[in-house]
């Protein structure tokens, strides 16, 4: 089956005229007889963008969650307003409350911006779950990701209430994982959880033993620096052939991904299509 992968919400925008750029993440994928929007950024640019990319959305029936933060749920509400009724597939823990607390003891709200019964009334209908799942013909939801390499520590800085004493894990974070018949292809929403992590339960939980692609963003603009020669280390492992970063992947970490990976990577601003 072939399926394409389109960017819709990023922080920068391509060449495609009147698009918009904010800080967030959407992507739809479409595939035979059907189509999946993963994620839907911070609300301002979804349908805008669509609509330039003369992508309907009205027709997706299905939107999953990459986890609970407001530059990848924003845009839900004007979604169901705009278009009716949808399933939202999402961890149970997508409505927990979110934090960024500053040095300067400043906090900032960055949860889900809209209550589970506001979405709920507009027709969203959500479907919860931890568990690794098929959410389409040849799609699958990883859930919850095990951490298992000590050396993705992820973002400093995230808690679950306001005054920084609970740090946000973020254990709602997940990826959607295609298989595609050139191999595996991980769309990422922020990757929290670790590119590295994401990609060892993606292979173990697909039964495959490539990965073709990986789209989206992956938090490397966030952490250490050690962090990030340790997981340029382990990339290489994987061979991937492209290596598309957006969001929450940085000036630098794109830089040396560049660097790392000629003719591999590219950044995967609005309007950015993979067709595997």
């Amino acid at each position: 089956m072939k399926f394409r992968i389109t960017v819709l919400c990023d922080n920068s925008v391509g060449p495609i005229a009147g698009t918009l750029g904010e800080h967030g993440f959407a992507a739809l994928v479409e595939y035979e007889g059907g189509a999946l929007l993963f994620d839907t950024g911070q609300g301002e640019t979804l349908l805008h963008n669509a609509r330039r990319m003369n992508r309907d959305l009205c027709g997706v029936g299905k939107v999953a969650l990459s986890h609970g933060h407001y530059d990848h749920t924003g845009g839900l509400l004007p979604l169901l307003q705009a278009c009716g009724g949808r399933d939202i597939l999402a961890h149970p823990g997508v409505f927990a409350r979110r934090y960024r607390v500053k040095d300067t003891g400043e906090s900032i709200s960055i949860g889900i911006p809209h209550t589970e019964e506001l979405l709920c009334s507009h027709g969203g209908v959500f479907d919860l779950s931890k568990a690794f799942r098929e959410v389409g013909p040849g799609l699958f939801l990883t859930g919850e990701v095990p951490r298992r390499n000590s050396f993705e520590q992820g973002d400093s800085g995230l808690f679950c209430d306001d005054t920084g004493c609970k740090v946000d894990h973020i254990p709602d974070d997940q990826s959607l994982v295609i298989r595609s018949e050139r191999g595996l292809v991980l769309v990422l929403g922020c990757c929290h959880a670790g590119i590295i992590n994401t990609i060892e339960l993606a292979l173990e939980r697909s039964g495959m033993d490539e990965v073709h692609a990986v789209i989206g963003g992956t938090h490397l603009g966030f952490c250490s620096s050690a962090q990030l020669d340790e997981t340029m280390r382990n990339l290489h492992r994987y061979k991937i052939r492209k290596i598309l970063g957006s969001h929450c992947t940085g000036f630098g970490a794109s830089a040396r991904l560049l660097k790392e990976f000629p003719g591999a990577f590219h950044p995967a601003h609005v309007g950015y299509t993979l067709e595997v």
